[in-house]
Protein backbone atom coordinates (compact mmCIF):
# COMPACT_ATOMS: atom_id res chain seq x y z
CA UNK A 1 0.00 0.00 0.00
CA UNK A 2 1.71 3.61 -0.95
CA UNK A 3 1.69 6.75 1.19
CA UNK A 4 -0.69 9.06 1.09
CA UNK A 5 1.02 11.71 -0.49
CA UNK A 6 1.26 14.31 2.28
CA UNK A 7 2.66 11.67 4.61
CA UNK A 8 5.46 10.97 1.82
CA UNK A 9 6.15 14.81 1.27
CA UNK A 10 6.59 14.91 5.04
CA UNK A 11 9.12 12.36 4.87
CA UNK A 12 10.95 13.64 2.10
CA UNK A 13 11.03 16.98 3.68
CA UNK A 14 12.61 15.22 7.16
CA UNK A 15 14.65 12.86 4.96
CA UNK A 16 16.42 16.55 2.77
CA UNK A 17 16.68 17.71 6.66
CA UNK A 18 18.51 15.38 8.10
CA UNK A 19 20.86 15.38 5.09
CA UNK A 20 21.56 19.06 5.81
CA UNK A 21 19.91 20.35 3.34
CA UNK A 22 16.81 22.69 2.94
CA UNK A 23 13.12 21.56 2.12
CA UNK A 24 9.25 23.29 1.54
CA UNK A 25 5.84 22.44 0.25
CA UNK A 26 6.24 24.85 -2.30
CA UNK A 27 2.27 24.37 -3.35
CA UNK A 28 0.22 21.83 -1.84
CA UNK A 29 -1.86 19.50 -4.01
CA UNK A 30 -4.59 16.75 -2.90
CA UNK A 31 -3.17 15.33 0.62
CA UNK A 32 -4.54 11.64 -0.27
CA UNK A 33 -3.45 11.32 -3.80
CA UNK A 34 -1.66 14.23 -5.56
CA UNK A 35 1.13 13.52 -7.65
CA UNK A 36 4.30 15.30 -6.68
CA UNK A 37 6.98 17.31 -8.58
CA UNK A 38 10.34 17.94 -7.10
CA UNK A 39 12.67 20.70 -7.55
CA UNK A 40 16.19 20.63 -6.93
CA UNK A 41 18.56 23.97 -6.85
CA UNK A 42 22.25 23.47 -6.11
CA UNK A 43 23.20 26.97 -4.59
CA UNK A 44 26.93 25.82 -5.19
CA UNK A 45 26.77 25.66 -8.77
CA UNK A 46 23.25 27.58 -9.87
CA UNK A 47 21.81 24.59 -11.44
CA UNK A 48 18.51 23.21 -10.47
CA UNK A 49 16.53 19.83 -11.60
CA UNK A 50 12.63 18.45 -11.69
CA UNK A 51 11.82 15.14 -10.97
CA UNK A 52 8.51 13.67 -11.34
CA UNK A 53 6.64 10.43 -10.65
CA UNK A 54 6.10 7.97 -13.23
CA UNK A 55 5.10 4.76 -13.32
CA UNK A 56 7.00 2.04 -15.32
CA UNK A 57 5.90 -0.68 -17.58
CA UNK A 58 6.28 -3.19 -14.75
CA UNK A 59 4.33 -1.31 -12.59
CA UNK A 60 7.24 -0.10 -10.75
CA UNK A 61 7.33 3.69 -9.25
CA UNK A 62 10.30 5.60 -10.77
CA UNK A 63 11.11 9.11 -10.95
CA UNK A 64 12.01 11.00 -14.24
CA UNK A 65 13.70 14.64 -15.03
CA UNK A 66 10.29 15.49 -17.55
CA UNK A 67 12.46 19.13 -18.47
CA UNK A 68 16.12 18.75 -19.41
CA UNK A 69 16.72 22.42 -19.02
CA UNK A 70 19.07 22.75 -15.79
CA UNK A 71 17.74 26.40 -15.81
CA UNK A 72 15.13 27.09 -12.65
CA UNK A 73 13.26 29.52 -14.89
CA UNK A 74 12.55 26.66 -17.51
CA UNK A 75 11.45 24.45 -14.95
CA UNK A 76 9.41 27.42 -12.99
CA UNK A 77 7.28 27.11 -16.65
CA UNK A 78 7.50 23.58 -16.20
CA UNK A 79 5.71 23.97 -13.12
CA UNK A 80 3.03 26.63 -14.23
CA UNK A 81 1.82 23.91 -17.39
CA UNK A 82 1.48 21.02 -15.19
CA UNK A 83 -0.42 22.89 -12.68
CA UNK A 84 -2.38 24.21 -15.12
CA UNK A 85 -3.39 20.20 -16.43
CA UNK A 86 -3.52 18.61 -12.69
CA UNK A 87 -4.63 21.23 -10.03
CA UNK A 88 -3.95 18.41 -7.31
CA UNK A 89 -0.01 18.48 -8.21
CA UNK A 90 2.19 18.80 -4.94
CA UNK A 91 5.13 20.76 -5.29
CA UNK A 92 8.36 20.34 -3.64
CA UNK A 93 11.48 22.56 -3.30
CA UNK A 94 15.17 21.34 -2.07
CA UNK A 95 18.08 23.03 -1.78
CA UNK A 96 21.22 21.51 -1.00
CA UNK A 97 24.58 22.51 -1.28
CA UNK A 98 25.50 18.96 -3.22
CA UNK A 99 22.65 19.10 -5.74
CA UNK A 100 20.86 15.49 -3.55
CA UNK A 101 17.35 15.30 -4.63
CA UNK A 102 16.75 13.05 -1.19
CA UNK A 103 14.33 10.37 -3.10
CA UNK A 104 14.29 6.73 -2.51
CA UNK A 105 12.54 5.62 -5.20
CA UNK A 106 14.82 4.57 -8.28
CA UNK A 107 15.97 7.79 -10.37
CA UNK A 108 16.13 7.01 -14.52
CA UNK A 109 19.21 9.11 -15.93
CA UNK A 110 18.21 11.31 -18.99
Amino acid sequence: MLLSTDIWVAALIRRAELGGAFAVVARKGDARAGSVLVKVLNRTDGTARLYSEATRMDGERVWMQPQPSTEEPDLDRYIERSVKIDPDIWVVEVEDKQGRHFLTEPVERS
